[in-house]
């Protein structure tokens, strides 16, 4: 009887230890992403879905400055990768790209940008970016905006036209 006693007393002691330490192990609760410095953005067009975060400038340079150096691979906004996701084949610029999720990157530059979409869609920004993975690249030339764009924003109408902006300038490419 005195065994059975220790025994259970033994069992109870891991019960309460074991429901004492489960919320150490308690899964954390989802980000609440909206609340970031660069939240997060949706824009939709007639057969895909751009998904975004929207960094500010808070008075820095971004194309050509640290933000998004010329001539290296940009992960076109701020936080993860920003991804495209063609629900059926379309082209970009009139060139094949089949139906999936990208992650959307870009090459800025004084006179022209490379539009790049990426076969590994989740990724943390541009920091493992694979140029074997390129599903499409496409060279647009930037254009001036007529107003300074304060934080970055991506936009698309009916037609297709996708347009990418920010500081002084504004790149833009066609889905069909």
């Amino acid at each position: 009887m005195k065994d059975l006693n220790a025994r259970l007393l033994l069992a109870l002691s891991w019960l309460c230890l074991l429901l004492l330490a489960s919320p150490a192990f308690a899964q954390k609760p989802a980000e609440d992403k909206s609340k970031r410095p660069s939240p997060p953005a949706t824009v939709t067009g007639p057969t895909f879905t751009i998904d975004y975060s929207r960094p500010s400038l808070k008075g820095r340079k971004a194309f050509g400055g640290q933000l998004a150096p010329y001539g290296q691979v940009w992960r076109t906004g701020a936080n993860e990768a920003t991804t495209f996701e063609a629900k059926q084949a379309v082209t970009i610029n009139g060139q094949p790209l089949p139906a999936g999720k990208y992650a959307l990157f870009t090459i800025p530059g004084e006179q022209e940008w490379t539009i790049i979409f990426n076969k590994t869609a989740n990724q943390w920004g541009s920091f493992k970016y694979n140029a074997a993975q390129d599903a499409l690249r496409v060279k647009v030339k930037p254009t001036k905006t007529p107003a300074p764009v304060e934080q970055f924003t991506i936009s698309a109408d009916n037609a297709g036209v996708v347009s990418l902006a920010w500081e002084n300038a504004q790149a833009s490419f066609t889905v069909k």
